[in-house]
């Protein structure tokens, strides 16, 4: 008797309407069969949570601000914006160190808290990115598809919701994995929930901070996920337009030392195009990489080794003139 893969989709009984599949994707990514990559048409219903998370902020209006949310706000990004950086890309997409899979799975669940879907399907879709850097093959393009396609409508495009588990079978043997991608809609829920319970907490325990449920709902979740959001996905669209180039890459990669600052390291894109089996992506001393430092830290304690970085070797090759443009 034939056994099913672990990490093949559920038989669906029947196929429901177009919008009734999308609702239950809210929830089960695989419950429908899986649309062509190439179908970049915008799922608005799909997406709707998506662009209501952006109306919630405008819930500020109303909850009001105080130093306590605003703090949690920033702690908030700072810890997911290193878990996408450090562990969704340098880790998942780039296997640049190695660690635990404990860890490996803390730092995926963390990740998934920033509604950018699961980590196979980052890591799917930016080891796609790689292959096909700034062609037309390439789904977030600038060069190709302007600036609004290649900041965020790719990602809303029907095409895009699939995880292509072929391109990551070193992340889809685990079945912990495997789980927050199909179910990603459960930990950011759980992350606000966890949220709006703390501000209620504090609004009772301790009214001196001004805080409240609503207030560290809207702040430390929705605004601070809409922020984080933007900023990541900023080197999709801008840092393949604006900045510099050491390293005479095929692709329009460029460095922005105000992007790396935003986004932890992220910004040395052209450093990282140029090597991406790098840990460290800042590859001058002056070029701060705050994912970098906080690895390092984390490898004192061992909680992550191997950390690779840039040859030697490479890091005077394929000179490029400072604001050459494509190659």
């Amino acid at each position: 008797m034939s056994e099913t893969p672990a990490n093949a989709s559920p038989p669906a009984a029947s196929n429901p309407p177009p919008a009734i599949a999308a609702l239950l994707r809210w929830f089960d990514t695989r419950h429908a069969a899986p649309v062509p990559a190439h179908d970049d048409r915008i799922d608005w219903l799909r997406v709707a949570p998506f662009i209501g998370m952006h109306l919630a902020c405008i819930g500020v209006l109303w909850v009001g601000v105080s130093a306590t949310a605003l703090w949690v706000a920033l702690a908030s990004y700072a810890l997911r914006m290193f878990a996408i950086t450090a562990f969704n890309h340098r880790y998942f997409s780039h296997k640049t160190f190695h660690t635990s899979r404990a860890m490996q799975f803390a730092f995926g669940l963390l990740g998934a808290s920033c509604v950018q879907r699961g980590p196979l399907w980052w890591a799917a879709h930016h080891r796609h990115h790689h292959r096909h850097a700034d062609t037309e093959q390439d789904v977030h393009s600038p060069r190709h598809l302007g600036f609004f396609r290649s900041h965020m409508g790719w990602f809303m495009a029907r095409g895009a919701f699939r995880t292509d588990e072929a391109a990551v079978p070193d992340l889809a043997k685990y079945p912990e994995l495997r789980w927050l991608d199909r179910y990603d809609v459960v930990v950011p829920v759980i992350y606000a929930a966890a949220l709006y319970a703390l501000g209620a907490w504090l609004g009772h325990a301790h009214p001196s901070l001004g805080t409240s449920g609503p207030q560290l709902l809207v702040w430390g979740f929705f605004v601070s996920t809409v922020v984080l959001f933007h900023v990541a996905v900023s080197i999709n669209s801008l840092a393949h337009q604006w900045g510099t180039r050491r390293y005479a890459t095929r692709d329009d990669s460029r460095n922005n030392a105000l992007l790396a600052l935003l986004t932890f390291g992220e910004g040395w894109h052209n450093n990282h195009h140029h090597f991406p089996g790098s840990a460290r992506q800042g590859v001058r001393w002056w070029e701060v990489d705050l994912s970098w430092y906080l690895l390092k830290l984390m490898s004192a304690f061992g909680l992550v080794w191997d950390l690779k970085t840039m040859p030697a070797h490479l890091v005077d090759a394929r000179r490029a003139h400072p604001r050459a443009g494509r190659p």
